[in-house]
């Protein structure tokens, strides 16, 4: 995640910290439909101007979403303005200290199984492709933002920014990257082999869309509680 979005992320669950946010977020999510000021305000037993108020700022953050409506036998001149409508957005919102992203960890997961019920490979064997595949398009993604012969430096810098997009915490240690958490901690707690095999999978891939598999080579070197995962020279 990017820290954008995270910073975004952010902001939306501080939003909620106002009681009276909550509690207009929850009536609206439980109507499950469009919402005007006045029957917020009425529902909560709150002044319009107020609720108006926090109804905006929870638009602002990206929890609520807006549209513009006349009342129902209402046009033309003389009609007044069209109301302001609030729904609930659709979009979702999640954060976690540190980073994870078992998002990411389903939506791989889920190909691999999708991929061997179709072709009748074994579900390992497809979970390597996948998990290739994903860090393949994220490292290929960085290296198209590099010049055409980058020097070790800014690979690095690209690896670490692209991991940094993965969920994973890159530092510098005696000439290699090392990660301080795994993206998908809890998973590895209750399956360490198949989510460390993921890692490396989707790692290595990575290194190959930056066509930088000599320099930036991963390999298992459980050292808890860092990620399994270290990148360095083949």
């Amino acid at each position: 995640m990017t820290s954008s979005a995270r910073d975004a992320q952010i902001a939306g669950v501080a939003a909620l910290d106002q009681p009276l946010r909550r509690d207009l977020y929850a009536l609206i999510a439980e109507l499950d439909t469009w919402v005007g000021r006045d029957e917020a305000a009425e529902r909560l037993s709150v002044p319009r101007s107020v609720a108006a108020f926090h109804l905006d700022k929870l638009t602002e953050v990206g929890l609520l979403e807006v549209r513009y409506e006349r009342p129902p036998g209402k046009a033309g001149p003389g009609a007044g303005r069209p109301a302001k409508l609030y729904r609930r957005a659709r979009s979702e919102l999640t954060v976690s200290v540190p980073e994870r992203q078992y998002e990411l960890a389903g939506e791989i997961l889920a190909d691999a199984v999708h991929e061997a019920a179709e072709t009748g490979c074994p579900v390992r064997e497809a979970l390597t492709r996948v998990a290739r595949e994903k860090g393949s398009e994220v490292g290929t993604a960085a290296r198209a933002e590099l010049p055409r012969r980058p020097s070790g430096r800014a690979l690095r810098d690209a690896a670490m920014s692209a991991l940094r997009e993965l969920g994973f915490e890159p530092r510098e240690h005696r000439g290699e990257i090392a990660l301080a958490n795994c993206p998908f901690h809890r998973l590895m707690e209750r399956h360490t082999l198949l989510i460390c095999g993921m890692n490396l999978d989707l790692l290595t891939g990575l290194a190959d869309g930056l066509e930088a598999s000599d320099r930036l080579a991963p390999r298992l070197d459980p050292e808890p509680p860092m990620c399994c995962v270290r990148i360095g020279p083949a």
